[in-house]
């Protein structure tokens, strides 16, 4: 394998950072990789909030999911699906724009995630360590609130990045599952009950296949946080789709 694909086999998500800051010069290397990803149209449909105030850094520590590394980490971006600045720009061109509906959001946060995998990829190239946070999405009202984020803006992604610690470095990255179990040809194939047992087997660390799958959906898919993100992402888009004006 080249460079780049040995790197991209190899990166982990970090959550434990050395003392050591990141200096600006290395974030912007970061944020300019970032705007350089595909986007839809080039139209670039996000903004990236840049947390350098510490306040704000241990708010979002507490608010997603009571994580004190966020607040530790260096570096602490917020990739926002942003819908409102090509409106705004087209009124200022005197359209009569429509308002932004759910094919739009949606790939506004095709183009958000590409730019954070781009940062993602930026960093650990300059040997940074990082780890996306996707209980940004689970309090959305709050977090827009804190955030100052208008009508139509969502906060799709965080990504935290810092230098990690020689544990977090050498530590064992999961396995991911092969490819025939993700990878179907010319159209989707259901997997039977022996296939999907075969797919998570490698996952169970030795345990029942059974009660692990249990424990891991009552700890992850059937959890407090996971359904209050999908009612908070429900409340949003009812909101997003509401006609009318932006506030």
């Amino acid at each position: 394998m080249n460079e780049t694909l040995t790197r991209l086999h190899r990166r982990k998500s970090v959550r434990v950072f050395t003392d050591a800051p990141v200096d600006g010069a290395l974030k912007t290397q970061i944020l300019e990789a970032a705007v350089q990803a595909p986007t839809a149209g080039n139209q670039q449909l996000y903004t990236i909030l840049d947390i350098t105030d510490q306040r704000l850094k241990d708010a979002l520590a507490e608010s997603c999911d009571h994580q004190p590394f966020i607040a530790k980490a260096p570096v602490v971006l917020i990739f926002c699906a942003d819908c409102r600045k090509w409106y705004d720009a087209y009124v200022e061109a005197g359209c009569t724009p429509r308002a932004p509906g759910p094919g739009d959001l949606l790939l506004a946060v095709d183009d958000a995630l590409i730019a954070a995998q781009n940062a993602v990829v930026a960093a650990d190239s300059l040997g940074l360590g990082s780890c996306y946070i996707g209980d940004i999405m689970e309090r959305c009202a709050f977090h827009r609130q804190l955030l100052g984020l208008p009508r139509w803006v969502f906060p799709a992604a965080m990504l935290v990045l810092g230098w990690p610690t020689d544990q977090q470095r050498e530590r064992p990255k999961p396995e991911r599952v092969d490819l025939d179990y993700v990878v179907h040809e010319n159209g989707y194939r259901p997997l039977d009950g022996p296939a999907l047992r075969a797919m998570l087997n490698g996952r169970t660390g030795g345990q029942d296949w059974d009660g692990w799958v249990k424990a891991f959906h009552a700890r992850k898919y059937d959890s407090d946080f996971s359904r209050e993100m999908s009612r908070s992402a429900a409340a949003y888009l009812a909101d997003f789709v509401t006609p009318e004006e932006p506030s």
